[in-house]
This record gives structure tokens, sequence and C-alpha cells, in this order.
């Protein structure tokens, strides 16, 4: 798996993505969450649950599906008061597309068994064909480590340099756009 601080920093810099209406230090926050929650399977270790399973590491948490309907119970919970229907649907692929990027951030890392992207569909487990991120070690005590180190050089490179970029390309957008209005 990728890093919680790269899952982080790739739901940060979408939410940047969206309008300054939208945008707000609540809706990133929930779209950092999101981009986190679907490592909170490896509690299923602790129930002897096995890695392969569609409960497992990286299984049902992990999909398309479970992203879509998250994302559908944040912006009912907390959204409910935006009349706007545009806004609701932005706020609603926000955080799919951060709770997804997790599944995709992992699926570029070197380790694991792949992710089930399709569960409960189907539990066959991907990768990309492009692997360039260490995977991260599970556990705290194990990431602050030589290894962990690794890990966040990698991100930075891998996560962190195309992040500036789209933030540099957004950056540059708004000021046209501004310009031109």
């Amino acid at each position: 798996m990728a890093s919680a601080f790269g899952h982080a920093l790739a739901a940060g810099i979408l939410g940047r993505c969206l309008s300054k209406k939208s945008r707000n230090t609540k809706v990133i926050l929930l779209g950092i969450g999101s981009s986190i929650l679907p490592d909170a399977d490896v509690l299923s270790f602790q129930f002897g649950i096995p890695y392969a399973s569609m409960w497992g590491h990286r299984g049902i948490s992990h999909s398309i599906l479970f992203a879509v309907l998250w994302a559908a119970l944040l912006v009912v919970v907390f959204h409910k008061d935006i009349a706007n229907n545009t806004r609701k649907v932005s706020l609603f692929f926000y955080y799919a597309l951060a709770t997804i990027s997790h599944g995709l951030l992992d699926a570029m890392t070197t380790g694991g068994k792949g992710v089930a992207f399709f569960a409960p569909f189907q539990n066959d487990r991907y990768f990309l064909p492009w692997r360039p991120i260490k995977v991260s070690p599970i556990g705290a005590s194990k990431f602050f480590s030589e290894w962990g180190l690794q890990v966040l050089l990698s991100e930075a490179i891998w996560i962190g340099g195309p992040a500036l970029v789209l933030y540099a390309v957004l950056l540059m957008l708004r000021k046209v756009r501004k310009a031109k209005v």
C-alpha cells in the first residue's frame, strides 16, 4: 500500500481542483479521510480474515462500488443543506475519486497481492502495469524505519511530483480564466 501521507496528498490536491464555492476545510478533510479509509481493512488481520478474502486487505474497501457508496453517504450526511444539485454532484465525484485514488495508488506499489477493484462482483486482484511506488509497511512501528523513509521518498517523486504539476496547471488555468472575466 502507499502510505497515509501519499493518499492524503493525492486527495488534498484533488480537493484543490474543486470550485471555490465547494472547496473548504470540511470538504478537503472529508476527502483526505476518504482516501485513507480503505486501509481500515487491515483490522481484518486481527480477526483472522485472510488477505485474499474479499473482506481482507485491499478487498471490498478498495473497490469502486465502496467508493461510490461512501461518496453518496458523505454527500447525504454532510451536504444535505446544499440546494444546488450540480454542487452536490461535484462533491460526490470528489469524494468518490478521493476514495478510488487509494486503490489506484496501491495498484502502483511494488508489493501486496493487488487490489479488488470490482468486489463484490469479483475478487480478482489487479495491479497497474506501471508500479513505481515502494510498498509501505503495515503498522506505525515498521513505518518509522529505513523502509518507511524509502516509501516517503518514492511517494515524493511519484505522487508529490505529479500532484505539484497538477496544482501548477490548475493555478494557471484559474489565472487565465480570471483574466478573461
